[in-house]
């Protein structure tokens, strides 16, 4: 049998990518490889956000040579953010990795599938046709899906607009039938995904927007846990956080990135609210929303930046307290707006400072948000095992520990808080879980 490896880069959306490819490379008849040297495809499924993981990608590639030398027959292949949507980024591909067979754009996995599919056993298959079935071995607990591509926004910073394209939604009833099909084969959680995720719909016929699809997705049989991920304060609608609250499935838990606490840096940015419009929000989310987890995304070092700046940044932080802040020094990506028009002038120590300085902060917060949990019994929908203890997360997305005996994947299950740090919750099985905990079955899909 034809083997496949996959290695995937980056964001949820790439990792979605991969498994939806790797589930059709499975029904055309590839096994999984667990190492390149020995498999028939090797995918690169790239990240261009910064410019160290364009670097990165781009190493590995190189460091595929060798093994075209020795197996000619190989065929490698780069998709996602690295490859775009233009045919002259592709032709300067091409020229640069003479070695790759294949270049996909995200979300085109059927190029790959069309390179690839008369080496495999069912080579008359018809490609555009090939479900996305994840066999019983791979099947995680919780899956992505992806339901609005590309982004319009054109921040300063952000490469992505002109690697993933313009915004594409995805029609509601396909989007449904996607979690159906996960559901059936036994997947608990879906997190929905976009670049922008809460502005899907505008481009479709009917304008639904994200919380008409939470709504239909709610609804799915066997369907547990619904989240999304990455959500703009200027399409975050009261509709919305009205449907968090309101849809029993879906998670008290709201990432929602700032990028800084500083009206001048915002503007340079291209964010379209100030400081005190997203307070305000977060306010609103917060009175809607109790007990729910905000986090953040945040850049320290933008284009001028000053300490002063910073400073606005990281009181921010100290004020609307998030449970978790993804915190990133800025770096120039070549072809966005501030590599043409802004110095990238903060030095590097600089930046890694401040990082550090807030780093430090927003862990002092977490610890002392999460140590309020202790004695506290909470759902955890348990994922898998690691070092002899079973993990999972809460509804406000805190990842869980606890030891037992018991097999206990796929299980919602309360757990009594003990110990916390910052980044994890530590407890034990509360007395009630033989009689709440619900099991996951899964489905044969043919």
């Amino acid at each position: 049998m034809p083997q496949y490896h996959i290695w995937t880069m980056g964001c949820q959306m790439n990792q979605a990518d991969s498994d939806r490819l790797a589930a059709k490379l499975e029904v055309l008849g590839y096994t999984p490889s667990p190492s390149p040297n020995e498999a028939d495809l090797v995918v690169i499924n790239s990240c261009v956000v910064r410019q160290s993981a364009e670097d990165k990608a781009a190493n590995r590639l190189n460091s595929l040579k060798a093994l075209k030398r020795r197996r000619p027959e190989a065929v490698i292949a780069l998709m996602g953010c690295m490859v775009g949507p233009g045919e002259r980024q592709i032709g300067e591909l091409r020229a640069r990795f003479p070695h790759v067979s294949v270049f996909a754009p995200p979300q085109q996995e059927e190029i790959v599938l069309e390179a690839v599919a008369p080496l495999s056993p069912h080579p008359d298959m018809d490609v555009a046709c090939v479900p996305g079935v994840i066999p019983d071995d791979r099947l995680n607990i919780a899956a992505y899906v992806s339901v609005i591509f590309g982004c319009d926004e054109f921040c300063t910073f952000c490469i992505v607009p002109y690697r993933r394209g313009r915004e594409r939604s995805r029609p509601v009833a396909e989007v449904v039938g996607e979690v159906e099909s996960l559901v059936a084969q036994g997947v608990r959680e879906v997190t929905l995904l976009g670049q922008i995720v809460d502005s899907y719909g505008h481009d479709l016929p009917d304008k639904p927007d994200l919380a008409d699809l939470l709504e239909a997705v709610n609804e799915v049989d066997g369907l547990d846990r619904l989240r999304f991920l990455t959500s703009h304060p200027k399409y975050m609608s009261d509709r919305l956080i009205e449907a968090v609250g309101r849809l029993d499935k879906v998670c008290e838990f709201i990432n929602l990135p700032f990028q800084a606490g500083d009206d001048d840096v915002l503007r340079a940015m291209r964010r379209p609210y100030t400081a005190d419009e997203y307070r305000r929000l977060a306010g609103r989310i917060r009175e809607r929303l109790p007990g729910a987890s905000l986090t953040t995304d945040v850049i320290v070092g933008f284009c001028g930046e000053t300490d002063e700046q910073f400073q606005r940044t990281v009181d921010l932080v100290e004020e609307l307290r998030f449970d978790k802040v993804h915190i990133a020094p800025y770096s120039t990506r070549d072809g966005t707006i501030a590599s043409r028009q802004l110095a990238d002038d903060v030095p590097l120590e600089v930046k890694e400072e401040r990082r550090a300085r807030l780093e430090a902060v927003q862990e002092r917060i977490a610890g002392e948000i999460n140590e309020r949990l202790v004695g506290q019994t909470l759902e955890v929908l348990v994922e898998g095992r690691k070092n002899g203890r079973w993990f999972g997360r809460t509804r406000t997305n805190k990842l869980a520990f606890f030891a037992d005996l018991g097999d206990w994947r796929g299980r919602t299950v309360p757990v009594t808080i003990e110990q916390t740090s910052p980044w994890a919750l530590q407890g034990r099985l509360a007395p009630s879980a033989q009689a709440t905990g619900r099991r996951v079955i899964t489905l044969q899909v043919v």
